[in-house]
């Protein structure tokens, strides 16, 4: 006769053993996606994905200095009317500390000031007012790579990128030379990358109602064009839809730019006002 032998069970100790290794698989299972989770939100002062379209409605000051082909124009500082200027900007999170910030605007306006100081006519010396009709075109975009620090309501940003900027001033300057009325024609026209140097402060009252202050600095030595650019703004964010908001801030931008080449040329502008935005988050 053979022996049959009995299905194997699992004894008490090697079943209550089973039993706290699967506890504990589930419990550390639990804890990771909990991990999982936490690092999934990201602080309440910062969305995984927006973008911005608004305009900056600035009080410009503007004082610009040139070299010719055909003399020397310079212009004192004026205040033209009020302008609106389009602007957008996005931002991408990546993780949940560090991300992609852009800012894009163009000043594009007719430019009519009074010439003084040694403003010259096909190499005559303007006696009298002279003045110039032209059109001044201005495009800034930034573009940085950002850390922020902190968690929950308060976070601080930090960001170093690049700025493109391009200046156009198409004009003509008519005045009194030699007794007779006399005028010429010219266009201007530069552009240059610069490195970008951002920092940000952001605190959420709730996840629908945020403030925010930004500076950022643009400064670029040698070449052809070199100059800075400085800027700081301060607003408001209000999500009165989950995905949809609007934005309201007031900045100042400081630009000063100068040419160095046969015929040099200085530009100075001051844009200061509020901004408004609607903004879309992901």
């Amino acid at each position: 006769m053979f022996a049959t032998s009995a299905p194997a069970r699992l004894s008490p100790p090697r079943l209550r053993h089973f039993g706290l290794r699967s506890v504990m698989m589930l419990g550390i299972l639990s804890a990771g996606a909990a991990s999982t989770t936490v690092r999934a939100d990201p602080s309440l002062t910062l969305d995984r994905a927006s973008i911005s379209l608004g305009a900056f409605y600035a009080e410009p000051r503007i004082n610009i200095g040139a070299d010719t082909q055909f003399g020397r124009i310079d212009a004192p500082e004026s205040n033209p009317n009020h302008t609106t200027i389009p602007r957008v900007k996005a931002d991408l999170l990546i993780g949940d500390r560090h991300g992609l910030a852009f800012d894009y605007y163009r000043y594009d306006k007719s430019y009519t000031p009074t010439l003084t100081g040694q403003t010259t006519i096909n190499g005559q010396p303007v006696t009298g007012t002279a003045t110039a009709n032209a059109d001044l075109e201005l495009d800034l975009a930034k573009l940085a790579y950002k850390w922020w620090l902190g968690e929950g309501n308060d976070t601080f940003g930090i960001g170093l990128g690049a700025a493109y900027y391009r200046a156009h001033l198409d004009g003509t300057a008519s005045g009194i030379v030699n007794g007779q009325t006399a005028s010429a024609s010219d266009s201007i026209s530069e552009h240059a990358f610069a490195p970008l140097l951002e920092i940000g402060w952001r605190h959420a009252f709730t996840p629908d109602l945020r403030m925010y202050a930004e500076a950022s600095g643009i400064k670029k030595n040698g070449g052809r064009i070199n100059g800075h650019i400085y800027g700081g703004n301060i607003g408001l964010e209000w999500f009165p839809f989950k995905n949809i908001g609007f934005v309201a801030d007031y900045g100042i931008s400081k630009i000063k730019l100068n040419r160095d080449s046969d015929n040099n040329a200085d530009l100075n502008i001051r844009l200061a006002g509020p901004s408004a935005y609607v903004k879309v988050r992901f």
